[in-house]
């Protein structure tokens, strides 16, 4: 039986709205930065979580499931693929370069203990050579992305 399995990282997508999940001050931001101008971050400024961007993580889902089965090891039922990481101040930052006048700060709540608990990078080695697989958006292409198309919905 050939079974194909992908463990991702935090997904960003400006396409569905943040569900209140510890990764999701990585896209609520890009919605306060638009249109509140501020964004108070549920998470320490320290804090470095690792993330995919969706069509990045939509496209490691179709390359994984196009790969012929005889290049795939004993990890298929369970890969871990790239992806970058980053710090909420690192993120908010790299948005206030885009948006002119985006302000934040930093309350952590209770979230902060689960972000606490998280890895803050993944090993994607075993996907980049069996797969081939690599991410296309690294964090500026990302903000870039998210803005732009949060931008176009609005």
């Amino acid at each position: 039986m050939d079974i194909r399995g992908i463990r991702y990282p935090g997904l960003i997508s400006y396409k569905a709205p943040a569900g209140g999940g510890t990764t999701d001050y990585a896209v609520e931001i890009f919605d306060a930065a638009l249109n509140d101008g501020h964004y108070d971050c549920f998470v320490r400024a320290d804090t470095r979580l690792p993330m995919l961007y969706m069509d990045d993580a939509i496209r490691a889902t179709l390359l994984l499931m196009d790969e012929p089965s005889e290049h795939l090891g004993e990890s298929k039922a369970g890969y871990n693929i790239d992806c970058f990481s980053f710090t909420a101040e690192e993120l908010a930052t790299a948005i206030a370069n885009e948006v002119d006048g985006f302000t934040f700060d930093f309350k952590p709540d209770v979230r902060q203990n689960y972000a606490d608990s998280w890895p803050d990078s993944i090993d994607g080695s075993v996907a980049k050579e069996e797969w081939n697989w690599s991410p296309q958006f690294d964090l500026d292409a990302m903000v870039k992305a998210m803005l732009d198309g949060l931008s176009k919905s609005q």
